[in-house]
């Protein structure tokens, strides 16, 4: 298709701001990325989808139109919904470079325009390839009553006589043939989960088979994010030249599509009929995701205003938004458990948050279940390093040997530790930390430190997978939720204020050298080296930190006067 035929189809709501002479160039194919540099993905003739995530300032523009240029992509067509307008710099390095620039309207979905590309280019495909995929897509797209890919998925059974199924990274089913009896079992799905984690991260190439039993399974990556490749070799290709982070996140985020067949002598058209489906399902997953907007946005004004010590008032009344969006018909606010998760990198990548956030929403959906549904009552916010879910309870009952039931540490990973450990094998780890469970705004505060105190306690233990609970604290952490709100305020600022205004005036960092002075247990040498000072220097801060609190750091009581003051700031 060309380029000129996406504006003139108004419901795709593009909005031309650069290279009026560039628009009778072919679209191949499409791709989304929030990368900063998706080029081992492009295979040309792409038109790229970007939400701007990958932009921090107005420099990164010109090297990634450069990239976009160098790999011959179609098109670029920037989201309006992250920054309200697409910045001028990226105007000017697009039509520096020749590059067509169209915007996409907020209240259009980037599935909205995949789909609509996708159907175009299958539609100029020859033969059965563009017949069959079509029939999948206008099943698909039919609403709730067309069954999303559990449809698709029957119509390769009636129409090529296979059987498949969409499972999630950890192995839970997403969608299968409604005829497939027997279902399969838990621990292929685990299996084949975990083969499909290492292969990806490993680099190889798809589709994966898997021998299990004398059953070959061919395994299919399907990218809610990631190249939507028009043929079966350049989807091969591309996923042949993957690595780093990019591998990681596709891992640990991504579908896949198992197929019962062994396809390593299928003919390319064939192969190309998989990728198709692939791509619908992708369609399906980026629709999904987009429903979670709302859920996550609430998570983290919710994570927010607890972080920055909002008054419980503030937060109870967030709250009351976010307990009908999350268990609608409940009628009272629940009680609440908080779920904090960190994924941490071999190489020290800190840029976790985001795929923290993808993971954790899978791993508190019931392993059991299949569907999408249970999803839809989870809400997780991210930071840059870790994930923070805010899980509702509709009643806290009482288990048999006394603690309340709710969401258990270790339950989590029963179900998801093979495939994850299988994918993060010497290059990853997952911990999760759980806090009891909460009846009020006022309690979320301690909910969070607790949950990520039990992080750190599972950080602590060995393996690529682990959890912590709120019941294996013994510590300061424990009486930290019943405190007061007030109490907490008069306390931190009687101690911290002084420290702050006087850091204002004198950019002194004396907080900073407070908590590294407690982190290092007193020791002067590791503190001096750990804030790259001389120890005279450090000396002299800590003086200062003392004569203006009236405090003496030598004491454990003023030691933990000021270590509690700061965790509850």
């Amino acid at each position: 298709m060309r380029l000129r035929a996406l504006l003139d189809t108004d419901a795709l709501g593009l909005k031309l701001l650069g290279g009026e002479d560039e628009l009778d160039r072919t679209v191949r194919g499409v791709m989304t990325t929030d990368l900063r540099d998706p080029s081992r993905y492009l295979s040309g003739g792409e038109l790229v989808l970007t939400g701007l995530a990958w932009r921090r300032n107005a420099a990164d523009s010109e090297p990634f139109v450069r990239i976009l240029v160098q790999a011959q992509v179609a098109a670029l067509a920037a989201g309006e919904a992250e920054l309200g307008d697409v910045p001028e710099d990226l105007v000017v390095a697009c039509a520096r470079h020749r590059l067509p620039l169209f915007a996409v309207h907020e209240s259009v979905a980037f599935a909205t325009i995949t789909e609509h590309v996708v159907r175009q280019v299958s539609g100029e495909r020859a033969g059965d390839l563009a017949a069959v995929v079509d029939r999948h897509r206008r099943m698909m797209t039919s609403g709730p009553a067309g069954g999303g890919p559990d449809v698709v998925l029957d119509l390769l059974g009636s129409d090529l006589d296979l059987r498949a199924w969409v499972l999630s990274p950890t192995g839970r089913q997403v969608a299968g043939p409604k005829d497939a009896e027997p279902a399969l079992p838990a621990e292929v799905c685990a299996k084949l989960a975990a083969e499909h984690l290492a292969a990806t991260r490993t680099g190889r190439r798809a589709p994966h088979r898997v021998p299990v039993g004398p059953t070959t399974y061919s395994l299919f990556p399907v990218r809610g994010r990631g190249p939507l490749a028009p043929t079966a070799a350049g989807a091969r290709a591309a996923q042949g030249q993957a690595a780093g982070r990019e591998v990681r996140e596709t891992a640990l985020s991504g579908w896949l599509l198992v197929v019962e067949a062994d396809a390593g002598d299928w003919a390319e058209e064939r192969l190309d009929l998989l990728y198709g489906v692939t791509q619908l399902i992708a369609v399906e997953r980026d629709r999904r995701d987009a429903a979670r907007t709302v859920r996550r946005r609430l998570a983290q004004e919710v994570l927010e205003l607890v972080q920055t010590g909002a008054a419980p008032a503030e937060i109870a009344a967030r709250l009351r938004v976010a307990a009908p969006v999350l268990l609608p018909g409940l009628g009272a606010a629940p009680h609440w458990q908080v779920v904090v998760a960190r994924v941490e990198w071999a190489d020290g990548d800190g840029q976790t948050g985001r795929i923290a956030q993808t993971l954790l929403e899978e791993i508190l959906v019931d392993p059991h279940a299949t569907g999408p549904e249970q999803s839809d009552r989870i809400a997780v916010a991210h930071t840059g390093e870790e994930a923070v879910a805010l899980v509702p309870l509709p009643a806290v009952s009482t288990e048999h040997d006394g603690s309340e039931a709710g969401v258990l540490a270790e339950a989590l990973l029963e179900a998801v530790r093979e495939p994850l450990s299988a994918g993060l094998d010497g290059d990853g780890r997952v911990t999760l930390g759980v806090s009891a469970a909460v009846h009020s705004a006022e309690g979320l505060r301690g909910a969070l430190e607790e949950a990520r105190h039990a992080r750190r306690v599972a950080a602590a233990r060995p393996g690529r997978v682990c959890a912590a609970g709120h019941q294996e604290l013994a510590s300061h952490v424990l009486l930290l939720p019943f405190v007061p709100d007030d109490v907490r305020r008069a306390f931190t600022a009687r101690l911290l204020d002084p420290l702050r205004d006087y850091d204002r005036r004198h950019r002194a960092e004396l907080i900073p050298t407070l908590e590294a002075f407690l982190d290092s247990d007193g020791s002067w040498t590791r503190c001096a080296n750990r804030l790259h000072l001389h120890v005279n220097t450090l000396r002299y801060r800590v003086g200062r930190i003392e004569q203006l609190t009236g405090r003496d750091l030598s004491r454990l009581e003023d030691k933990l006067d000021f270590f509690l003051a700061l965790r509850m700031s």
